[in-house]
């Protein structure tokens, strides 16, 4: 039987993982995954992943290839897997896809959510999906500010430090951001993203929403292409990478 190309799609919580990326002696979520799919068949397995989501942070849609020499049905496989993972991680999904196909440079956008629980109470049973910050936010103008993100930009000032990528423009789709009681939600969707980006775009809105900054200073924000011209960055554990899309 020829090996065969799988996408899986994975459900993840983060909060206990130093991350995707697989890194000696550390526990990830990369490390996992390939430690259950080599039990599986029996052999060498690569793990590849579309998104290298940092330590704390989740996924409801996180999706990776792996290339399997086994007789195992495809329609058996996700079952199979998940078989042999821990209880914070989950295949979802896994369907076969052609050779050649690029895991990462094929998707086409990818959609973070970012959880926020404003209340005075600390949420202990959400509180490794959520940043607690028992303020009153101005949702308003933290939406009015990520309007200012959507478009093709530049966004140098809000890539970590660490991350070298020489072209740092990237297209967003939208950046809402809505408030359910004691929940405010910021959904950031993206053609890619750079190190960190996320995390620091809600950090700048939260500092829009307590009143430290106006909306309209993204702009500015933005064109200084420096990352200490943007605010702190938010808490990993209340990011959520939800769906990535390949059409």
């Amino acid at each position: 039987m020829a090996p065969r190309n799988i996408k899986l799609t994975i459900h993840y919580d983060g909060s206990g993982y130093h991350g995707w990326q697989m890194q000696p002696g550390l526990k990830t979520i990369q490390g996992a995954l390939t430690e259950a799919i080599q039990g599986l068949v029996g052999g060498k397995a690569r793990v590849a992943g579309a998104s290298r989501t940092d330590a704390g942070v989740s996924a409801l849609g996180q999706v990776a290839l792996v290339e399997i020499d086994s007789p195992i049905p495809t329609e058996n496989l996700a079952r199979a897997i998940t078989a042999r993972l821990p209880a914070d991680i989950v295949v979802a999904e896994a369907v076969e896809v052609p050779r050649g196909f690029d895991v990462t440079g094929a998707a086409k956008r990818k959609l973070y959510r970012y959880t926020i629980f404003t209340g005075p109470v600390r949420p202990v049973l959400q509180i490794r999906h959520c940043w607690h910050l028992p303020r009153k936010l101005d949702s308003a103008a933290m939406a009015e500010g990520g309007r200012l993100f959507v478009g093709k930009k530049d966004f140098k000032s809000f890539a970590s430090s660490a991350d070298k990528r020489e072209n740092t423009v990237r297209t967003i789709f939208r950046c809402d951001v809505a408030r359910e009681e004691d929940r405010v939600y910021i959904d950031v969707e993206g053609d890619s993203f750079l190190y960190n980006m996320v995390r620091n775009m809600v950090g700048t809105l939260v500092e829009i929403g307590v009143g430290r900054r106006d909306a309209e200073k993204i702009s500015e924000i933005l064109e200084a292409r420096n990352r200490t011209a943007a605010g702190p960055i938010a808490p990993a554990e209340g990011l959520c990478l939800m769906w990535i899309k390949y059409v």
